[in-house]
């Protein structure tokens, strides 16, 4: 288990190294060489990630059931997973709207407002996973 976390924890701090040691020498247009090391470190983090998820979770479920009665712990999975879904899908489409719209807008800048309301909209599915988090933790 500690060797999970320290493992997850280096690469952490290597991924934010590299990307201190790229932009320090201003490797700007070398996009092969980015995107090999982006490559390397997603097959090493979600690997690691994945066993630290198999070897803590399991714990995690029976300490809660050994230690008290109530079932409030997967109220608390509940909610977290509704607000960080809905927020990677905000993120998701407000990339895909966002640079739609930044394509609009160049062709024609009279329609900024319209294309305003469609990044509102994208942004809203995060709002909207917040609101049920809330409703989930208020039942609790």
């Amino acid at each position: 288990m500690q060797f999970i976390l320290i493992s997850t924890t280096l690469m952490v701090l290597m991924t934010i190294g590299t990307g201190i040691f790229m932009i320090y020498n201003n490797m700007e247009g070398n996009k092969k060489k980015l995107k090999k090391i982006l490559r390397a470190n997603l097959f090493v983090f979600l690997p690691l990630l994945a066993a630290a998820v198999i070897t803590l979770v399991p714990g995690a479920i029976n300490a809660e059931t050994t230690s008290s009665a109530s079932p409030s712990g997967m109220g608390f999975i509940a909610a977290a997973l509704s607000t960080g879904l809905a927020t990677i899908g905000a993120g998701y489409a407000v990339a895909v709207v966002g640079a739609s719209a930044l394509g609009a807008v160049s062709e024609d800048s009279s329609i900024l407002g319209k294309t305003l309301i469609f990044v509102g909209l994208a942004e809203g599915i995060a709002i909207y996973g917040l609101i049920v988090s809330i409703l989930i933790l208020g039942r609790l």
